[in-house]
């Protein structure tokens, strides 16, 4: 039901009246650069076809109503007494929103919000990013002209963070408000400045194929927050703002902790991943997939290896992949769970090729789409 129609549909069963619009935020594949937007990195996302619509109208009181598809009932919050730590579960995402958004002088209106998911939780696609995104989208527009989608992203981040406890930082939401289809977006974490980067494999017979390993991560568990905490020290042993300001690897023979010296080590290569994959594909010289691919495994080993993140879903997840074909592959999201990206020729059996290894292993079948780089949030529809 993630549809206009169908959110439309939702917020009636659940209001029992007319939304005032329906909006759509997707959600993000990150092409290369993990965990590199908290060390002020690069990173190199686009958005998905897949995404979280919300039905949304205004309220004459000062009230946040909020009802999920996927859930049974309705949260509904005091708009004058938000504060963090004050809502939990999926509902603190939205509510952080509309918190961030008064904090940054924004007229938040009361409102009744319907929402409906396309992204599987858990999957390392960014659900809660786009879930902040529509509900930005919602509110602001609801109070008036649209804002600044920077702004916006900011603001997001800033409920992620502070609202609802997450030390995450800002590629996903800029993803979901700022990508163009057949794009990656290329984000400066350190400037924010950010560019469009032509990016369409089937143009090259190649597919970027997502795979579900079902198995769910949670941000907000501590392993996301110790690295982060682990690059920052590394940084500061080093005499640097951040990792970001690194870039030759020999630097990194300062730091005496072997651990710290894998997190930097990642952090340094996996920036100029981004930057070398963002070359090929500005490059329009012939076929740059197989190079992509070579660089998408790389960093799936930097993220096994040195920041020590992956799963062994994921990992067979790639080798199964590189054995059926695939140009490359390697997990993505903040790891622990969520889902590989394969880069893959067209024809390739490389989906079934996954799906056959974990029946071998006794796993939960996993969930293939295609990835496809899609447009950014937005309006999607009007009563």
């Amino acid at each position: 039901m993630t549809s206009p129609a169908g959110a439309r549909e939702l917020f009636r069963s659940r209001f029992g009246g007319t939304a005032d619009g329906v909006w759509f935020a997707p959600g993000r594949v990150n092409l290369m650069g993990e965990h590199t937007d908290y060390n002020e990195g690069y990173v190199l996302p686009f958005a998905l076809g897949q995404g979280i619509v919300a039905a949304a109208a205004r309220r004459a009181d000062r009230r946040l109503v909020l009802c999920s598809a996927r859930e049974p009932g309705q949260v509904e919050v005091d708009l004058d007494r938000l504060a963090p730590g004050g809502v939990t579960g999926w509902a603190a995402y939205p509510a952080g929103v509309a918190w961030a958004l008064a904090a940054a002088g924004h007229e938040v209106p009361g409102a009744a919000l319907a929402i409906d998911s396309g992204v599987p939780a858990g999957a390392g696609l960014s659900s809660s990013a786009a879930l902040e995104c529509v509900t930005a989208l919602a509110l602001t527009e609801l109070a008036g002209p649209a804002r600044d989608r920077r702004e916006l992203a900011a603001i997001a981040r800033r409920a992620e963070n502070d609202f609802v406890g997450v030390p995450s930082g800002i590629m996903d939401q800029s993803a979901s408000l700022l990508s163009q289809a057949g794009h990656a977006l290329l984000l400066d974490c350190r400037s924010l400045d950010s560019s469009q980067v032509p990016f369409d494999p089937a143009a090259s017979r190649a597919r970027l194929l997502l795979i579900n390993t079902r198995v769910r991560h949670e941000l907000t568990a501590g392993e996301y927050g110790r690295r982060r905490a682990e690059c920052e020290r590394a940084a500061r042993l080093l005499g640097v703002p951040s990792l970001r300001y690194l870039t030759d690897v020999a630097e990194l023979g300062r730091l005496t902790d072997p651990v710290l010296r894998r997190r930097a080590r990642h952090v340094v290569t996996d920036d100029q991943r981004v930057l070398d994959v963002v070359a090929l594909l500005r490059s329009a010289d012939g076929d740059v997939y197989a190079e992509i691919g070579r660089l998408l495994t790389q960093a799936h080993l930097s993220l096994r290896d040195d920041f020590e993140i992956s799963w062994p879903e994921a990992d067979v997840a790639v080798e199964v992949a590189l054995a059926a074909g695939a140009l490359g592959a390697r997990m993505i999201g903040g790891g622990f769970g969520g889902s590989v990206l394969a880069l893959v020729r067209e024809d390739g059996p490389v989906g079934a090729a996954v799906t056959d290894a974990f029946a071998r292993r006794g796993w939960t079948a996993p969930e293939v789409l295609v990835a496809a780089p899609s447009d950014s949030a937005r309006r999607a529809g009007l009563q």
